[in-house]
């Protein structure tokens, strides 16, 4: 969901209390259409329209330093400004007196979820997955207690909860004007893009929140393609570790066993300025290198620490300028600051919170909050520095096997379905298709109504060019123009948001014509919005999904649905049917024929040899007969027994729940669910911001967006394109590989 902006051109100034916090928020607005800055301290001046992220390095302050340093750089920033005072995802810092100094010049919205890292608000408690934060243990290196609520952070100062859903303008208005710090609920970012949109009535309000707000707010601007800087080849890179994270130690150790060489550092003889540097001379001698700090830290000589680290980092350098990875954002300060940088431009994001820039003296910098990333965060970044790898992410989320293209004439054309036209299909299609990036991987044309995407571009205050053509031949890939087979099956006066049978009757024509299309060999792959079940019902066509009816409209007997995010991928043996159905329908022939439709479309994505987990259809996979009637061993087992005998990597029955959190930190390429909530729920935690859904076994590639029509924000001109643009990536990609996914 896309919020639409406050105000028409605003310029944005937002204070972060690090540097790899204020990086990650610089790399939300990268290809947005607002220039961006990243200064080491505050601006002196702000250029109207312009997105400027101050890092004030606060964090580590007193808090009178804290706010004395806030009240300074609010004091130059325009007061048409919007304000966002980035915080950490776990509360940690001098929040509570840097937002006093903001609530003390006008109304403040505080919505402190991470959802990218399971960090969410729920009832004005940070919660760390299932359990608070002040339960978590993950202030272990803190000389504090954690806050046990936000609220706790402000003292002194009325505070209102104000919970997710209908209703949340009239609450954040009302707190505004009793006075009142208003703290939002969290769980989605779909949430976040609710409060950016309902703080578009409140003037001057200063929005307080983690990355994932800042990228909320980036959201308002409109796409424009900026290309990212190539990988290159780094001839050294050395990592910076500062921080106490205990997964710091897994990412340590992945670094050493692809080489890196390591330099432990005790703690005190760094304090006491007594650390020989002739070690990191010789191991940069030898291309690449990390350092991290050993022995007891004392959290109240943290700054004091990161400074001398600073210090050791740029001792030996002399006339290396290697590539840098720093990781916590105080550390990376310093380190910056010791080598006499001066500034970052954000370029490029690895994966989430590990951002490049291009430092002031030439090299790249990556950084990292240090709470961030797998056990192979910090290889996976080195990798991208030497070039060894292809980028994992970009700003117009080009995908790790997709490169840009301009060669249109070889692009595939991919028919790209409207869905149901009171939904945000319209609106995601229209800002998708106008995605630089995805002009560089094919050639979309729209199959639905011109007049209902010239209405949605007029919702989202974009300037396009609907154009309709009589056939495929006809679209031409221009910048700024959307081409439409025009079946003009819609009302002039449909109305957004609400259930009509001829929207669904039109849903269904749309996927009708696109599917002939694809058989007639007129377009190499279909991209589907969202359709309405209820409506498609309505109007005769009962079908219990995109995935049925496109088998239908094809003769395909069987397919598979497969849910695929940047986390996750996730294909499912039964979907929309009822559990004691689902149960029923489930044998090993079915199972396997789904594992191997799985496993051929992720050999066709780029992934050799995937590594698949099969759940279990009871609690903790039947547990050798304990639960359930032996479904496991007469379902799953004999089909998984036959796909290893074939040499497919498949394991299980597994317990769901350990399936998927196996599969979250990277073990398994593939979950294989049984039933469709069992496959859902864990992806819509982990993905569904990008996630896609591609059905696996038609004669044709299909791919779709994760969400529904969105009745509830259709039409308001907040809809987030993001999902649809990483759905025609994928139609792309599969189109252009060798073999079809059946």
């Amino acid at each position: 969901m896309r919020p639409k902006p406050i105000g028409s051109h605003p310029t944005v100034a937002v204070f972060a209390d690090d540097l790899s916090g204020a990086a990650e928020v610089a790399s939300a607005f990268l290809g947005r259409s607002a220039p961006v800055s990243l200064l080491l301290g505050a601006a002196e001046t702000h250029e109207p329209g312009a997105v400027v992220i101050a890092d004030l390095d606060t964090r580590s302050m007193t808090p009178g330093d804290a706010a004395r340093t806030v009240r300074h750089a609010i004091a130059r920033v325009p007061s048409d400004a919007l304000v966002v005072k980035k915080i950490d995802s776990l509360l940690r810092g001098n929040i509570g007196a840097e937002v006093g100094i903001l609530a003390d010049g006008g109304p403040v919205v505080v919505a402190a979820g991470l959802p990218a890292l399971d960090r969410t608000v729920r009832g004005g408690v940070v919660h760390i997955g299932a359990t608070p934060l002040h339960e978590a243990g993950v202030w272990s290196a803190e000389y504090a207690a954690p806050p046990a609520s936000i609220a706790e952070l402000f003292p002194g100062i009325p505070t209102r909860c104000v919970h997710r859903g209908p209703g949340i303008e009239q609450a954040l208005a009302g707190a505004a004007s009793a006075g009142a710090i208003a703290i939002c609920d969290v769980e989605t970012d779909e949430d976040l893009d609710s409060i950016v949109h309902a703080c578009r009535a409140i003037p001057g309000v200063r929005l307080i929140g983690t990355s994932a707000l800042a990228a909320a707010v980036a959201r308002t601007l409109p796409l424009r393609h900026a290309p990212t800087t190539e990988a290159g080849q780094a001839e050294s890179v050395l990592i910076v570790v500062g921080t106490a994270e205990p997964v710091a130690v897994q990412q340590v150790a992945s670094l050493v066993a692809d080489g890196v060489r390591h330099v432990p550092v005790d703690a005190t003889d760094l304090l006491r300025g007594q650390v020989d540097t002739t070690r990191l001379r010789l191991a940069l001698d030898d291309g690449h290198a990390v350092v991290t700090v050993t022995g007891d830290v004392d959290p109240s000589n943290a700054r004091t620490l990161s400074a001398a680290l600073g210090r050791l980092v740029a001792a030996p350098q002399n006339d290396r300028r290697p590539d840098l990875v720093l990781t916590g954002g105080e550390t990376a300060r310093a380190v910056v600051d010791a080598l006499g940088i001066t500034s970052l431009r954000p370029v490029h994001e690895v994966h989430h919170g590990a951002v490049v820039s291009l430092a002031s003296d030439g090299r790249r910098v990556v950084t990292r909050p240090g709470s961030f990333g797998d056990t192979s965060s910090l290889s996976a970044i080195a990798a991208y520095l030497r070039g060894d790898q292809p980028p994992t992410h970009t700003p117009t989320q080009r995908g790790p096997h997709m490169s840009a293209s301009t060669d249109t004439a070889n692009l595939p054309i991919v028919a790209v379905t409207m869905g149901d036209g009171a939904g945000i299909g319209p609106e995601v299609i229209v800002p998708a298709l106008l995605d630089e990036a995805t002009r560089s991987w094919c050639k979309p044309v729209v199959i639905g109504d011109a007049k209902r995407l010239r209405l949605a571009a007029s919702v989202l205050g974009i300037d396009v060019d609907i154009v309709t053509v009589e056939s495929i031949a006809d679209a031409q890939s221009v910048p700024g123009r959307v081409n439409v087979i025009d079946l003009d099956l819609l009302p002039d006066d449909l109305a957004w948001g609400e259930l009509s049978p001829v929207a669904g009757h039109a849903a269904y024509e749309y996927i009708r014509v696109a599917s002939e299309l694809a058989v007639r060999g007129e377009v190499q792959a279909i991209c589907t919005a969202p359709l309405n079940k209820e409506a498609l019902h309505a109007a005769g066509h009962i079908f219990p999904g995109h995935t049925e009816l496109l088998a239908h409209l094809t003769g395909t007997e069987e397919v598979s649905m497969m849910l695929s995010t940047p986390k996750l991928k996730v294909i499912h043996v039964t979907t929309h049917i009822g559990l004691l159905d689902a149960v029923a329908k489930i044998e090993p022939g079915l199972v396997e024929r789904t594992i191997r439709r799985g496993h051929e479309a992720l050999v066709r994505s780029g992934i050799p040899e995937p590594k698949i987990g099969v759940c279990g259809i009871n609690p903790h996979a039947g547990e050798h007969g304990l639960f359930g009637y032996g479904e496991e061993e007469q379902k799953i087992i004999p089909a998984v027994e036959v796909l290893k005998a074939d040499g497919i990597d498949v394991h299980g029955p597994l317990p769901a729940d350990t399936a998927f959190f196996l599969a979250g930190r990277g073990d398994y390429d593939l979950i294989v669910a049984m039933y469709h909530d069992q496959g859902h729920g864990p992806v819509k935690v982990l993905g569904i911001e990008a996630g896609v859904n591609i059905t696996v076994g038609l004669p044709v590639i299909r791919t779709s967006v994760d969400h529904g029509t969105a009745f509830d924000i259709a039409g308001k001109g907040i809809a987030e394109a993001g999902s649809m643009v990483e759905a025609l990536r994928q139609a792309a990609e599969l189109a252009t590989s060798t073999a079809v996914v059946k």
